[in-house]
């Protein structure tokens, strides 16, 4: 696969604060990335870097082979959509989808006019006045209807209900097929996005704690539930991520696929094994890595 994006080494402090740790990560074209992790994890300054809406401390970032900034060869190509997006306080729909159409080589008014039937959006009514799920409307009409080469959604869709959330991710779906390009969904609605999503980043503390294929994060840990003797026999010398007990029973999630030899310790045993969402495996790697990384300072510490 081609990459789009490389970025390499990539650090950004705020005086005593790091937001992102020297992070390393590619995305390739014509995917589908989800951008996952924790409020202030370092996602949304990942993309402002990437996108040369902020800065960063050090390292590097090319799109396209170039350094984005002051670019427009490559920022032309890029689409950046977020929930925090500012316009003009008289804008109304229709200026920002023409300031769009001017901006975006690839602009589809088509299809931007599909979509503001979908969502039912006012185009005259100011964009200061409109409902929050109306703003999100225009934010994603915005970031399909370009076809930029490159998209980032930063939540924009959290205004959104539930039937216009679907909206957008059938939509999404629609054109992508047609239409393939690379688009980058940072979102804390992890099971609803997870059935887009063809790789996955987690970001965690400013660093990159998962970049794998979709696919292969859903076979890669299991949930063992049963007697707490046995549970705690079958799972002794595996990675646990998470674990729960109530009286004698006990629920373990282990990092690791299940061979045929486990599948039959654990018939015998009485133990049974379910699986684990995206949504599971990342909330609860990510707790895994926080109290791993609170285990390390404070060691770091108490040698001090």
């Amino acid at each position: 696969m081609t990459s789009v994006i490389e970025v390499s080494g990539l650090t950004k402090r705020y005086r005593d604060t790091i937001a992102v740790d020297d992070v390393s990560f590619s995305i390739e074209k014509d995917t589908i990335y989800g951008l996952l992790g924790r409020n202030g994890a370092g996602k949304t300054t990942v993309m402002s870097i990437v996108t040369a809406q902020n800065f960063a401390t050090s390292g590097d970032v090319r799109v396209f082979g170039q350094a984005p900034y002051e670019n427009a060869s490559v920022l032309s190509r890029m689409c950046f959509v977020r929930e925090s997006q500012k316009y003009p306080d008289d804008a109304t729909p229709r200026h920002a989808f023409a300031m769009a159409r001017l901006f975006y080589p690839n602009w589809n008014d088509e299809l931007a006019a599909g979509l503001i039937r979908d969502f039912q959006l006012p185009l005259k009514r100011r964009i200061k006045k409109l409902s929050r799920g109306q703003l999100s409307a225009v934010g994603v009409i915005i970031g399909l209807a370009s076809r930029a080469e490159i998209t980032f959604f930063d939540e924009p869709y959290l205004g959104l209900d539930a039937v216009a959330r679907q909206i957008f991710y059938d939509r999404l779906l629609e054109d992508y097929a047609e239409h393939p390009r690379t688009i980058v969904l940072s979102s804390h609605l992890i099971d609803e996005v997870s059935n887009l999503l063809e790789r996955v980043l987690v970001i965690d503390g400013g660093r990159i704690i998962m970049d794998e294929e979709t696919d292969a994060v859903r076979d890669r840990a299991a949930t063992i539930v049963g007697d707490v003797a046995a549970v705690d026999a079958f799972t002794a010398g595996r990675e646990v991520i998470h674990r729960e007990t109530l009286g004698r029973t006990a629920s373990v999630t282990v990092l690791g696929g299940l061979t045929a030899g486990d599948r039959e310790r654990l018939d015998l045993a009485g133990l049974d094994v379910g699986p684990v969402s995206l949504q599971q495996l990342i909330v609860r790697t990510t707790q895994h890595h926080a109290a791993t990384a609170d285990r390390v300072a404070h060691d770091e510490g108490a040698l001090r």
